[in-house]
């Protein structure tokens, strides 16, 4: 009797990343390409039994992009019994036997999986990314032309970029900035993670009004235009104003 309580335990928990970044103007995440299939997920990886969630996290996402030391936050969980947003549990079986072979395990004996997600805020440039056991290649997606996931990643997208709009006040979403950067590349990351079109004057004046922001005589040569200013954070000053919250 007490076996069959033990079966019947949920046994697998995972973490799933959605990793963004910003390139061009845009606001980008990481995805990974399963092997033989064509279908993208996003990163994840496995908890060991002895290790702490939060330590599995930081790991994973070394394994993943190469990077210490990175903005990480976990946002929700998810349970849901059946998984398959845009693919049925059938097809996705299939996805899986594909990329890692089908006799590897009984595929028909999948344990029901609840994923912790995290969201992470990277500098695109320090990317070192790599695939994982089940995947063959790592690719940054726009986050407006995101395809369709297996299982219920497009999901968790939607909700770390839905939490990261609540708290962009108090959370340091100049990393996704490199070094240096133009106040016009500010406003755009401004912009894509909050999906909206914000006022040129008012946002400069707001920025400005900081003294995290630190103007340099450096300009950014090639453009069609003027060539604008670059700026920089002085980041002791910059996470002091996100304690209190940083308003536009």
């Amino acid at each position: 009797m007490l076996g069959l309580v033990f079966d019947s335990i949920l046994k697998e928990v995972s973490i799933d990343f959605v990793i963004v970044g910003f390139q061009t103007n845009r606001l980008k995440v990481l995805l990974l390409k399963w092997k033989g299939t064509g279908k993208w997920s996003l990163p994840g990886g496995r908890i060991y039994v002895d290790e702490p969630i939060s330590m599995a996290a930081v790991r994973t996402l070394e394994e993943r992009t190469g990077l210490k030391n990175v903005f990480l936050r976990q946002f929700n969980t998810f349970g849901n019994t059946q998984r398959y947003l845009h693919y049925s549990k059938e097809e996705t079986l299939e996805y899986v036997k594909q990329a890692i072979g089908e006799d590897i395990l009984q595929l028909q004996n999948l344990p029901r999986t609840v994923s912790v997600g995290y969201y992470a805020l990277v500098d695109i440039e320090k990317v070192d990314a790599k695939p994982d056991f089940y995947t063959d290649e790592c690719s940054w997606w726009d986050v407006a032309d995101v395809p369709k996931l297996l299982f219920d990643h497009n999901e968790m997208i939607e909700v770390a970029l839905q939490t990261l709009r609540r708290e962009i006040r108090h959370q340091p979403v100049g990393n996704l900035l490199p070094e240096k950067f133009t106040m016009n590349e500010l406003q755009n990351l401004f912009q894509g993670i909050l999906n909206t079109e914000l006022d040129r004057r008012n946002f400069h004046k707001m920025m400005t009004g900081y003294d995290f922001l630190i103007k340099l005589e450096e300009k950014r040569i090639g453009g069609a235009n003027r060539a604008p200013h670059l700026y920089r954070f002085d980041y002791k000053k910059y996470y002091e104003a996100l304690n209190g919250g940083v308003s536009f």
